[in-house]
């Protein structure tokens, strides 16, 4: 039997119960693996929410890192006892155990930890293709990222200044600002107490910055195309905030003939040859020293009710795993 964080219904963090389930063999091409840590999302917390509906009873999490115990029929791509890594495949990855699709696992370099890998690969891959597909950003480039001191956007902020770009940021207090900027951002604009518009076009000397990647969605969806130069582009990539209302589409040539794209990362990655190239963009930032995968926060699988309850209250920074 393994400990499985479940919910049966949609709603608060009260609806993550711990269940025993049973984990058998893998079927043709499946993986068994027993997990070292389980990364915590935004994510998650839209789909325990209905935000981002899912067939119920369903399993929570989307992201870890542990050891393969046992492969099915047909696997080629990872055998037991490899060290692996994953983001995305069927939901239930708030686990001791589980069974799941081989061809979503990642093998993990040794160089990396199983708690650095449960936190980066959701995190760490989004911040990969909006920075290297969506918007392939150059050096010299202004741009604007939200939610700098999260978990994506730490790294973000990180990869970014490596890139040779210059980071404006936002966050909700002077110390999550702190935070941002110790991590790469050249500014970073406490929302709370500024006008993140009129800031970043201070900062820009009235010219806007090239992209802007928002994860916060309704409440600043509207400012972030003020944000942007002529034919600039919005990167819409989460709801923090709550969804992004109907809009005249006719405010984005009124605004400078603007780009709008709401990307994911499971379109990103659905090809494996995509996901084997998007991970290892991250493995060798991350091997390389430029970007630091540090974990904040450390829960137990018991307690990821009170996980969700931080991460939706604000209370967290940076990455946070859950440990069976």
């Amino acid at each position: 039997m393994s400990k499985a964080v479940r919910f049966h219904e949609t709603g608060g963090p009260q609806v993550l119960q711990v269940e025993d389930v049973a984990v058998g063999a893998p079927g043709p091409g499946e993986a068994r693996v027993r997990h070292m840590a389980c990364g915590l999302n935004f994510i998650d917390v839209y789909q325990r929410s209905g935000l981002y509906p899912v067939p119920l009873p369903s399993g929570a999490g989307n992201e870890g890192a542990g050891v393969v115990e046992a492969v099915g029929a047909g696997v080629s791509w990872v055998r037991s006892g490899d060290r692996v890594a994953y983001a995305g495949g069927p939901l239930g990855a708030y686990c001791e155990v589980r069974n799941l699709p081989a061809d979503r696992l990642c093998i993990l370099p040794e160089g990396i930890t199983f708690e650095q890998g449960a936190a980066m690969m959701l995190k760490g891959m989004t911040v990969q293709y909006l920075i290297r597909r969506t918007y392939a950003v150059q050096a010299g480039d202004t741009v604007l990222f939200h939610a700098a001191s999260g978990g994506v956007g730490l790294i973000a902020c990180q990869w970014l200044k490596a890139l040779g770009a210059t980071v404006i940021g936002t966050a909700g207090s002077d110390e999550k600002c702190a935070l941002a900027r110790k991590h790469g951002a050249d500014h970073c604009i406490n929302y709370r107490s500024e006008n993140f518009v009129e800031r970043v076009k201070d900062i820009t000397q009235g010219a806007g910055v090239r992209v802007v990647y928002d994860s916060v969605g309704k409440d600043t969806f509207l400012g972030s195309l003020d944000c942007l130069q002529p034919l600039g582009l919005l990167a819409s990539f989460g709801n923090a905030s709550g969804p992004v209302p109907p809009f005249d589409l006719g405010l984005l040539s009124q605004k400078g003939s603007l780009f709008v794209t709401r990307p994911s990362l499971f379109t990103y990655t659905a090809a494996r040859r995509d996901l084997e190239a998007t991970a290892k963009d991250l493995f060798d930032i991350v091997q390389s020293g430029k970007v630091r995968i540090e974990i904040e926060q450390r829960y137990r699988l018991d307690d990821a009710a009170q996980a969700h309850s931080d991460l939706e209250a604000r209370r967290t920074t940076g990455s946070s795993v859950l440990l069976p």
